[in-house]
C-alpha cells in the first residue's frame, strides 16, 4: 500500500537529494513516485525513506537513494532508451528507471534475489526484464544498448560491456577495490572510440562472477 505519508516521506527524500546536487526533473520525478517502502520487510519500514543503504540478505544492500539517483543522472536516459542494469539486487535501481521511460533488461546472479525482484516488479505495475547470470558477460543477444548501469564495485571495466553499447551510449560503474570505487562514466564515441569520466568515490558491495543458484 501506497499512502499520503509515503508520498510525504519521498517528497522530504526528493529535496534531501537535491540539497546534494541532483538536478535532472526525470530522477527527481522516479524518486519521488517509486514507492521504496515495497522493497523492505515490514518490520524495517521506516528505514525506507532514510538516505542510506539497507541491507536486503544474500549479502547484498538496497542502495542508497542518493546514489541511486546519481548513477541515473549519469546516464542521461530519454523515454524509450533501452538500458541494462548489471546487478537487479533489490530492484529499486530498476524501478526508478522504469519510471523514468526506460526499456529495462536487469541481470542479475543471485537466484534469491533474481526471483524475489522478478515478481514483486511486476506487482508493482513495472514492466521490464529479468535475466539470472553474469553481468560481466552483459547480455549480447539484445545490444546495442543506450545505457548500461552496473550497480556493484567492479576491479576493472568489463569489455564485454562496453561492446555492447550503442555509438553515443554510456556505461555507469562503480571501478576500484573493496574499500571505494570511484563512479565512472564511459561513452562509446565510435566503434572503436570510447572516452572516460570520474565523478568521485562511492562505495558498493564487489562485483563478483559466475551465478548462484
Amino acid at each position: 500500500m501506497d499512502s499520503y505519508r509515503h508520498k510525504g516521506l519521498r517528497n522530504r527524500l526528493v529535496q534531501e537529494v537535491i540539497q546534494k546536487g541532483i538536478n535532472d526533473e526525470n530522477v527527481l520525478s522516479a524518486i519521488a513516485n517509486v514507492p521504496r517502502h515495497m522493497f523492505f520487510e515490514s518490520s524495517f519500514i521506516q528505514f525506507a525513506y532514510q538516505d542510506k543503504a539497507f541491507p536486503i540478505g544474500a549479502g547484498q544492500t538496497i542502495s542508497q537513494p542518493y546514489t541511486v539517483a546519481f548513477q541515473s543522472e549519469l546516464l542521461e536516459i530519454k523515454p524509450g532508451h533501452k538500458v541494462l542494469e548489471v546487478g537487479t539486487g533489490s530492484g529499486y535501481q530498476a524501478a526508478v528507471l522504469c519510471e523514468m521511460g526506460a526499456k529495462v533488461y536487469s541481470i542479475e546472479r543471485q537466484k534469491e534475489l533474481h526471483l524475489k525482484s522478478s515478481k514483486l516488479l511486476p506487482r508493482m505495475g513495472y514492466k521490464l526484464r529479468f535475466f539470472l547470470g553474469d553481468g560481466y558477460k552483459g547480455l549480447p543477444q539484445f545490444e546495442p544498448f543506450n545505457s548500461i548501469v552496473v550497480t556493484a564495485g567492479a576491479p576493472q571495466i568489463p569489455e564485454d560491456l562496453l561492446t555492447q553499447l550503442a555509438i553515443g551510449g554510456r556505461l555507469v560503474i562503480p571501478v576500484g577495490g573493496d574499500d571505494f570505487q570511484i563512479m565512472t562514466r564511459i561513452t562509446r564515441e565510435s566503434e572503436t572510440e570510447f572516452s572516460q569520466e570520474e565523478f568521485g568515490n562511492f562505495a558498493f558491495v564487489p562485483m563478483l562472477k559466475g551465478v548462484v543458484k
